[in-house]
């Protein structure tokens, strides 16, 4: 049994695979403070909602962009999974060139959704991951990674916005009955939702300009339900395309 954690800035995705199928997965808050101790009784919760238990798990792959937590991590493997759990990280292959001027800049969460994204699709791609921030990751037509654009998010966006202006407060990510706004949260929905729909759309039509191909573009993340139903150039979206492409990256390094 395989088991694939993506720890996030503010969600940490779990899934546990028994071969290529996804058995269960599930979304938490990512808690910095949290130990290797801390983090495998949390698992084991989980895994117990399933009949299952740690020492049912042969193998892991982890993909962090909190460093203190990645070392965690890697602690609970040492004493709870005999070291059976990998990183994504410069000594684990991914499947593809890296060309940025600093390869080790981009978060290993972007790799692992460009892997799984140019697995889907064998050509051009980019991929939306609505998270913390809004991650836009470009795979070239040779399956190379090339880039991409990096936005705020939603959420921490609404909370700057609360924060920052007296008479304005935080809303629930709820598309508003029309676009004009007839009250103050209805406009704050409408700026948000439209907002960042229109947003995404810009960026990937201006992608797709760059590549010189009407690449398919993949959405994902804890907070693309709200926003993506709303975007036009978005052709699919994949809650577990981030798992999906741990497991992948797991296969190609197995022993």
């Amino acid at each position: 049994m395989l088991l694939a954690i993506d720890v996030g800035n503010t969600q940490t995705h779990l899934g546990v695979f028994h071969g290529g199928d996804l058995v269960e997965h599930w979304r938490l808050h990512t808690d910095r403070d949290a130990t290797a101790d801390t983090l495998a009784s949390t698992l084991s919760g989980l895994l117990a909602l399933r009949d299952l238990a740690l020492r049912d798990v042969d193998a892991a792959i982890v993909s962090s962009v909190v460093p203190v937590l990645g070392h965690q991590y890697e602690a609970l493997s040492s004493r709870y999974l005999d070291g059976a759990l990998q990183a994504v990280g410069p000594g684990l292959k991914i499947g593809m060139p890296i060309r940025m001027d600093n390869p080790h800049e981009v978060g290993a969460d972007r790799l692992v959704n460009a892997a799984a994204a140019y697995e889907r699709c064998g050509g051009a791609c980019v991929v939306a991951d609505f998270g913390t921030s809004t991650n836009f990751d470009v795979v070239s037509p040779d399956g190379e990674y090339i880039g991409g654009v990096l936005a705020p998010g939603v959420e921490i966006s609404i909370e700057a916005l609360a924060a920052r202006a007296a008479r304005l407060f935080k809303v629930d990510l709820e598309p508003p009955q029309q676009v004009i706004g007839k009250n103050t949260a209805a406009a704050l929905q409408s700026g948000v939702i439209y907002g960042f729909a229109g947003q995404v759309d810009a960026i990937i039509r201006r992608v797709r300009e760059e590549l010189g191909e009407e690449a398919p573009a993949f959405a994902t993340g804890g907070l693309a339900g709200p926003i993506v139903p709303f975007c036009e150039e978005i052709d699919e979206v994949d809650d577990l395309l981030t798992l999906s492409g741990l497991r992948l990256i797991w296969e190609r390094n197995r022993g």
